[in-house]
């Protein structure tokens, strides 16, 4: 029994499955070459992103779509993100897979033969595409180190001008964008909800994957006030382990908590229903986005112009607020890729050389910001 949980749990077991089928599919490797539109039966999107990177990667899947109406598309993710694609947007067939987990990346060995393989992210999963056989992979040029990109048969430049990385990760497909996403793409299933919804509501999400994203709780309260007084009630939202972030929020009788309680597919659900959604810049808001629910989003040390609405998502109610210019958001990373006209902050929270202490970013963002925020998206 032990064995078999070390086993479940370990990235080295993965990794020698892995290793073992790319030596079985080598011979398939000697003359490879990229199929013919019109042979393309099976496409791969294949990464193991956050939740709201996972979100923005729809862009891809639409535009798989768009160019490959007759293909069967499979999207590998991580299992959790994996869980909202029921509805199978865009005809998409979902596969959650981790990489410590045997069973997980066994059943992606199980499927068909691929045609083509596409890495919107790490490229190091070029590897794993050549191991399930796939005729030809696809991924950005310049990950780090280079010996991730030697499994990669096609390595495109990243964009030089500045977009949204939902438009950006398009570029991997030629042809022209496909149309805007629109909640008929992606119906929102009813969840059973363990309480009564307001009639009228506006969830506040408090978490964030940095302390950096947070927003004082004084702020968080004085936008509850105002919300209130407007006759809305107010949903206030965290993630599981993010409770503590509720130790400062005065909240009332009338009031609905929801502290790491619900599945991604309930927290939809009750955002979907929102008549607004306010968010720091972390995966909760593009579950907003994909809801076609007004969403305000706080971007403090990443910038609105990378992870904002772009072309793709255009028709879904989106509000950045932000201090477009931060000295110290002067950061050119984006998943390993030095990209010359980005300017972010992937700093981590500490007193340490290189880390941050004081998320001034977010400070910037006063409650009037938000309120003007609202107004601009008619509340």
């Amino acid at each position: 029994m032990r064995l078999e949980v070390a086993v479940k749990n370990s990235r080295a077991f993965g990794r020698l499955l892995v290793f073992a089928f790319y030596l079985l599919r080598l011979p398939l490797f000697l003359f490879r070459r990229r199929p013919a539109d019109a042979s393309v039966r099976r496409i791969l999107l294949l990464h193991h992103l956050l939740l709201g990177d996972s979100l923005m990667v729809v862009s891809l899947l639409a535009k798989a779509r768009a160019r490959y109406p007759d293909a069967e598309i499979y999207l590998a993710m991580p299992k959790l993100a994996a869980s909202l694609f029921g509805e199978r947007p865009y005809g998409v067939i979902p596969l959650g897979f981790s990489p410590k987990d045997v069973g997980s990346i066994w059943r992606l060995f199980r499927l068909p033969r691929i045609d083509l393989a596409y890495l919107p992210a790490d490229n190091r999963y070029g590897w794993m595409a050549r191991a399930l056989g796939a005729r030809w992979v696809i991924g950005f040029a310049g990950d780090r180190p280079d010996h991730k990109n030697w499994a990669v048969d096609e390595l495109r430049p990243y964009p030089q001008s500045p977009m949204t990385w939902s438009d950006a990760v398009m570029e991997l497909i030629d042809g022209a964008g496909p149309a805007p996403f629109s909640l008929g793409q992606w119906r929102v299933a009813a969840e059973a909800l363990p309480f009564n919804l307001p009639s009228s509501y506006a969830v506040l999400h408090l978490g964030a994957s940095s302390a950096l994203r947070h927003w004082a709780p004084e702020n968080w309260n004085a936008l509850a006030a105002a919300i209130r007084a407007e006759g809305r009630a107010v949903v206030w939202s965290c993630g599981p382990g993010e409770q503590g972030l509720l130790e400062g929020i005065e909240s009332l009788a009338e009031d609905v908590v929801v502290a790491g309680s619900l599945s991604l597919r309930q927290l939809r659900f009750l955002i979907a229903g929102a008549d607004y959604l306010v968010s720091p810049d972390t995966g909760v808001a593009h579950l907003g986005r994909v809801a076609c629910t007004p969403t305000l989003v706080l971007f403090g040390p990443g910038p609105a112009t990378l992870f904002g609405n772009g072309a793709f998502w255009q028709n879904c109610p989106f509000e950045p607020v932000t201090e477009p210019v931060f000295p110290c958001r002067n950061q050119q990373i984006l998943f390993f890729r030095e990209v010359e006209w980005l300017r972010r902050c992937e700093r981590f929270h500490g007193d340490a050389p290189g880390q941050c202490a004081r998320a001034q970013c977010m400070e910037a963002i006063s409650v009037a910001m938000v309120e003007a925020g609202l107004k601009r998206l008619g509340y």
